[in-house]
């Protein structure tokens, strides 16, 4: 049987019901399905595994590579729901990684959820003078959260999606900040569905692909995720 992924909004969180065969094979469109449900940055993403047979137990390792991904952006954690006890003791028992597991969907929609992570954002029209907003948007989130050694380089990579959006989307953009434990994460929301590509582009031209080396040069990790309505480019730096 296929892996079948079916996503639901539930107020500020996203449920996930997994069901079919998980195997190395189909575990790829899980974690497809379950980055894509991390484009709007909600409260938190509950995975329900009701239904879902696990042909080759290895492939449960693709939730810890998912927990990892948000860990990095967008600091969204991933609560597991698996009913079926010999399932969650897998999960649970360290093997695949550190993963929180319930015993079912309704105990995780309701869980109490870490510190929420300080976050600023803005709507930002494709015009002379967004990306000096965001510059200073950047500035002031290091200010505000006590990261000043990562200032120059967030101002550097938030300046560089922000103009790569205008560029090449000409669209509103959505730029959000946030803070987690470990990183500080900045994303760039546009309405056009074209994946930023590196390329040497021509000398002394802007938001091209010599921008976003630069932004490949000073963050920890970065990437792109497609949403319903355009996507999303992000990087995460390392405050440590």
């Amino acid at each position: 049987m296929p892996v079948r992924c079916e996503t639901r909004q539930l107020g500020p969180r996203v449920l996930v019901r997994v069901s079919g065969d998980l195997s190395a094979e189909t575990a790829p469109h899980v974690r497809m399905a379950l980055l894509k449900s991390l484009v709007e940055q909600p409260d938190a993403v509950v995975v329900e595994l009701t239904g879902l047979s696990v042909r080759e137990p290895a492939a449960l390792a693709v939730f810890s590579a998912v927990v990892r991904q948000a860990a990095v952006w967008p600091g969204t954690p991933l609560l597991i729901a698996a009913p079926d006890p010999d399932q969650a003791a897998q999960l649970a028992g360290g093997r695949y990684g550190r993963l929180a597991v319930f015993a079912s969907a309704a105990q995780a929609l309701i869980a109490k959820p870490d510190n929420r992570i300080p976050m600023l954002s803005e709507a930002l029209l494709p015009v002379t003078g967004a990306a000096a907003r965001a510059r200073a948007l950047a500035r002031e989130a290091c200010h505000r959260w006590i990261v000043p050694q990562l200032t120059d380089a967030a101002i550097l990579v938030t300046g560089e999606l922000v103009t790569n959006a205008m560029e090449h989307a000409n669209t509103m953009i959505g730029l959000r900040l946030s803070m987690g434990h470990r990183y500080l994460m900045i994303a760039v929301r546009d309405g056009s569905t074209e994946r930023p590509r590196l390329d040497s582009g021509p000398a002394g031209k802007i938001a091209t692909g010599r921008g976003l080396r630069l932004v490949e040069e000073l963050s920890h990790r970065w990437g792109c995720l497609l949403a319903p309505d355009g996507k999303v480019v992000w990087a995460s730096l390392a405050a440590d």
